[in-house]
């Protein structure tokens, strides 16, 4: 389903990004892999980005194809390096790359988000989400974060809630409606990547451990890729604004435990 179209991936120099990349050559698809690091071996054509900067968001997307058929954003930071970073590029600066790319897709084309089981909470923290959302651009989110009490270990979390609102509100916005652009997500629970261990030092082993107990293994990059380029094809023409759970079922049982049934 992916024979002969362009895809944009952002984080292909390891896990979920390399292996969507990967996968995508194997269909049929052109690559272009985006990454603030060159991948150790080629997938497609590779151009280096910072996506926090908006001045590099800007020149990268000069060079783009004039038709490109999707954009998966996979590039993302656990958390670790505090949220101020953490909302630069695992939102905001995902946001702003999706806008820039998006006069580069075609009509149906399509935009996969890789969100996060940690941004489960969106409903619950909805006006705070909606505020930093609301935020246009590349904000100073130093304030926000200082109003709304958030400390680095929320940063993660939060940017995923972030992303998820975006998505439902982007399918709808006419910079990508107009134009039939589909704007979904994925949502994995732990995935064994590199930056694991990372995760692990933010939420602490207890969380990672019960999350991946709860399903029995956890995942790992080849089980995320087939369902993020199935949301990239015409297969998944009629779904949009949706977020899909790939977790093994993690979001079943938190639902089932948090909602008691």
């Amino acid at each position: 389903m992916l024979f002969g179209k362009t895809i944009v991936v952002t984080g292909i120099a390891s896990g979920i990004g390399a292996r969507i990349g990967q996968l995508a050559l194997a269909m049929g698809a052109d690559v272009i892999g985006l990454d603030i690091n060159a991948p150790t071996s080629p997938i497609g054509d590779f151009l280096k980005i910072n996506i926090a900067s908006a001045a590099e968001i800007e020149a990268t997307v000069k060079t783009l194809p004039k038709r490109v058929d999707a954009l998966c954003n996979v590039a993302g930071v656990s958390g670790i390096s505090g949220a101020e970073k953490t909302l630069a590029i695992n939102f905001y600066g995902l946001r702003a790359l999706s806008e820039a790319v998006a006069p580069h897709l075609r009509e149906g084309g399509a935009i996969v988000n890789v969100a996060s089981i940690a941004g489960y909470g969106w409903r619950a923290n909805l006006e705070r989400a909606k505020t930093f959302v609301s935020a246009p651009g590349f904000p100073d989110v130093e304030p926000l974060l200082a109003s709304h009490k958030v400390d680095d270990v929320e940063g993660y979390p939060l940017s995923k809630e972030l992303l998820l609102l975006w998505t439902m509100q982007a399918a709808h916005q006419p910079l990508f409606r107009n134009r039939g652009i589909r704007v979904n997500a994925i949502s994995p629970g732990p995935v064994t990547t590199p930056i694991l261990g990372e995760f692990r030092a933010v939420f602490g082993d207890p969380r990672v451990d019960d999350d991946i107990a709860r399903v029995g293994r956890a995942g790992s990059a080849p089980d995320i890729a087939p369902p993020a380029l199935f949301l990239c094809s015409d297969g998944a023409r009629w779904i949009n604004g949706a977020n899909l759970p790939v977790d093994g079922g993690l979001e079943a049982s938190i639902n089932a435990t948090v909602l008691g049934f």
